[in-house]
């Protein structure tokens, strides 16, 4: 009999143990409402990029930021990354629900591309031209008729089938429209076109008759050779200086870096300027986990203070890491070109 009980306790303390361990299993992997920003990849953009007649080279790379939703397991592990950092879905989002924030990044990505390529045309001495598409879908307001219609990320291309050339054009014809009076909106979603009645409200903001939205202009470029970037699921704008230099050194025919691995970040605008982005900290370990020799930064002090812009940031990223990679500022096109050209001899 002691045998057996001896047998027994064991089979309880193991059974014990096994419960505590699932039981520890299932917590570690409860949901969370947390997401966790943490060092993506750096990939070429030649990779993405298709100029007609020309081999993109696979020299110079974007950098990415990864974000994923954290289980319990996962948001307690990261306070031991020293480059992950966690905040609210919500915060992470701004407060839009995960498909907008989706289309958001969607548009915002899209937008960098075409500016790229219209501002690495005209600075290899092309005629690119700006054909519009229509009106994005920022955001809906609360007393908008169409609050549960329209989408953001929709492509608004007509009015009471009207069809205009600008987003100046759209919003005027909605200003001579009287208020309550019905209108109705074509919306290109997914490729589908869909149709949505609603009424002229007035416009939080301005206090003129509208439709209650916010929005920016959908434009593609047309340039010759033709050129197109897709990057797939991935968002944001901040690959755009890294997507122009990819651009102008197809249309020159030039090789930018002569065999060496340039990544960088910054957003394009149509002047050339390089704009501020975020999680700079976690490019600048990408960049040198990928063994790039060079790491472009913006300069851009919009919002922050000098010590906080992208490139002091970047700076001390580099210096913690021990990285030999060189961080080189720029505020233009122009100075991440010249530093290319100074130091490649093009």
């Amino acid at each position: 009999m002691k045998h057996k009980d001896k047998q027994n306790k064991k089979w309880r303390r193991a059974l014990a143990g096994l419960f505590v361990v699932i039981l520890l299993a299932v917590v570690l992997l409860l949901p969370t409402n947390y997401v966790i920003e943490a060092p993506g990849d750096a990939l070429a953009v030649g990779n993405y990029l298709k100029t007609s007649g020309v081999k993109s080279r696979k020299n110079l790379y974007f950098v990415t930021v990864s974000e994923r939703r954290a289980v319990l397991g996962d948001y307690l592990w990261s306070f031991t990354q020293p480059y992950e950092d966690r905040m609210t879905l919500s915060e992470a989002t701004g407060g839009s629900s995960t498909e907008e924030y989706e289309q958001l990044q969607k548009w915002y990505m899209q937008t960098s591309q075409q500016t790229a390529i219209y501002y690495a045309a005209k600075k290899a001495g092309l005629k690119p031209k700006l054909k519009y598409r229509g009106v994005y879908v920022m955001s809906v307001q609360s007393s908008s008729s169409f609050k549960k219609k329209l989408m953001i990320g929709d492509t608004i291309v007509a009015a009471n089938g009207r069809k205009f050339q600008s987003v100046q054009g759209f919003m005027s014809y909605l200003q001579k429209q009287q208020l309550g009076q019905k209108v109705t909106i074509t919306v290109l979603r997914s490729g589908k076109k869909k149709t949505f009645s609603g009424k002229i409200v007035k416009v939080k903001g301005t206090g003129k008759p509208g439709i209650g939205i916010s929005m920016v202009e959908r434009v593609k470029v047309q340039v010759t050779p033709k050129t197109t970037i897709s990057v797939g699921d991935i968002g944001g704008p901040s690959a755009g200086l890294m997507f122009s230099l990819a651009c102008y050194q197809n249309y020159t025919g030039k090789n930018l870096t002569k065999g060496h691995k340039v990544a960088g970040t910054g957003t394009i605008d149509a002047k050339g300027n390089v704009g501020i982005i975020g999680g700079v900290d976690k490019k600048v370990v990408a960049a040198a986990k990928a063994g790039a020799e060079v790491f472009f930064a913006p300069t851009d002090q919009t919002g922050v203070k000098k010590s906080q812009t992208n490139y002091a940031v970047a700076k001390r990223t580099a210096k913690k890491l021990g990285t030999k990679m060189k961080i080189v500022p720029v505020a233009t096109f122009d100075d991440a070109l010249k530093y290319l050209q100074k130091h490649y001899g093009n």
